[in-house]
């Protein structure tokens, strides 16, 4: 077990229904969207702009870069979600940035947000397979029924797992929202939000779906089935929430961001933990099909995404490492090095609510910063 280095404190978690990705303190991101990109001890450069709550980001095997955008909603049907009331649209997209240049891919695609395109879902990660094709998650965020009777067949593509191929076609591969309505593997509030993919050389894939708390494995076929299922925990309410409304302690949800595969062959999953995303208690999974999940590193905050090299050290990236219940934003890109298992911070001032990492092929770190900013996302690439 390897312990972070992040500072340690009493927390908690409230339950609400499968917490999904959205920030729940809209004040404190507006005042975080208003800063500048500031110097870090890392050197940076900026590598894309103008994205719409960029996510998931990975290479192609021709080296272009490829992000999923999960677009700004729309002025379509309106459904209540965790944090008031979400309007689809068809804004979501995938960039690809290659040779310099930067254009959408893929536009069209289904998209939730709240007033002005903010806490937006919609495209949530994209993997590619060595042969050239990807697998697109789009996330939902809600009750699958909800999706199915007030988004209707505009929204169907919520909550499902795609495949993008070489011409830029999606091709519909499963649908993981329906599979949580009828099989509902953690048995609690049904709630469905793909997230994390990881794509595998067999045609198929691994989601992590942040709504179920589950891990997914997702055949070339479309079948489905659960590799994981991540428990929730009783902790400490943290300082910052006020006691009362708040208990002495509360039951936090895990929410599974993301997967990778380890140099030992086994799947590594990363931990947003539910609200209010207690300071220093998410984690990183290391699962092996067939046995239950261990816990391989502890004391981060909110995890969005992770990936290692090819020395074998695992780059975390934090969405908020002051908890997303925290009006404090500041989001940070941490690496567990192999060889002891000890923690450091690579990057931290001017990650605003950064939404996913990839390693390129030049060695560097590529991130979405700004990850939940409609029209104001960007791409950073950052040496190591």
């Amino acid at each position: 077990m390897i312990s972070s280095s992040a500072p340690q404190s009493r927390r908690c978690c409230a339950r609400q229904p499968d917490s999904d990705l959205r920030p729940v303190f809209i004040a404190g991101l507006l005042a975080a969207l208003a800063l500048p990109v500031a110097a870090s001890a890392a050197a940076w450069d900026l590598v894309a702009t103008g994205l719409n709550n960029p996510r998931g980001l990975d290479f192609a095997p021709n080296g272009a870069l490829y992000v999923a955008e999960a677009g700004t909603g729309g002025d379509g049907p309106a459904a209540e979600g965790p944090d008031g009331p979400v309007y689809f649209g068809l804004s979501g997209s995938i960039t690809r940035i290659f040779k310099g240049k930067q254009g959408r891919v893929v536009e069209g695609l289904p998209s939730t947000a709240g007033e002005g395109g903010f806490g937006a879902i919609g495209p949530s990660d994209i993997s590619f397979e060595p042969f050239g094709r990807a697998r697109v998650t789009i996330g939902l965020g809600l009750n699958p029924a909800v999706r199915d009777s007030v988004f209707g067949p505009a929204g169907a593509k919520l909550g499902g797992l795609f495949q993008l191929s070489q011409n830029g076609k999606l091709k519909w591969l499963a649908d993981l929202a329906a599979f949580e309505a009828s099989a509902n593997p953690d048995q609690g509030l049904p709630d469905s939000n793909p997230n994390g993919v990881l794509s595998t050389r067999a045609g198929g894939a691994y989601v992590a779906d942040a709504g179920a708390n589950t891990l997914l494995h997702v055949t070339a076929n479309g079948a489905v089935s659960v590799v994981a299922v991540f428990p929730s925990r009783v902790v400490d309410t943290p300082p910052f929430l006020p006691q009362p409304p708040f208990p002495a302690q509360l039951i936090m949800q895990a929410v599974p961001t993301n997967v990778v595969r380890g140099p030992d062959g086994a799947l590594y999953v990363s931990q947003l933990t539910g609200f209010p995303f207690p300071p220093g208690e998410a984690r990183i999974y290391r699962v092996v099909p067939g046995s239950a999940p261990q816990v391989y590193a502890e004391g981060f905050t909110n995890i969005i995404d992770l990936e290692f090299d090819g020395a074998g050290n695992l780059y975390v990236l934090e969405i908020d490492a002051n908890s997303l219940a925290n009006p404090a934003v500041g989001g940070r890109l941490a690496r567990i090095n192999a060889a002891d298992g000890s923690v450091e911070t690579i990057a931290d001032d001017g990650l605003i609510m950064p939404g996913g990492l990839s390693i390129g092929p030049d060695g560097a770190i590529y991130v979405t910063n700004f990850g939940t900013s409609p029209g104001g996302g960007q791409v950073v690439r950052i040496e190591p």
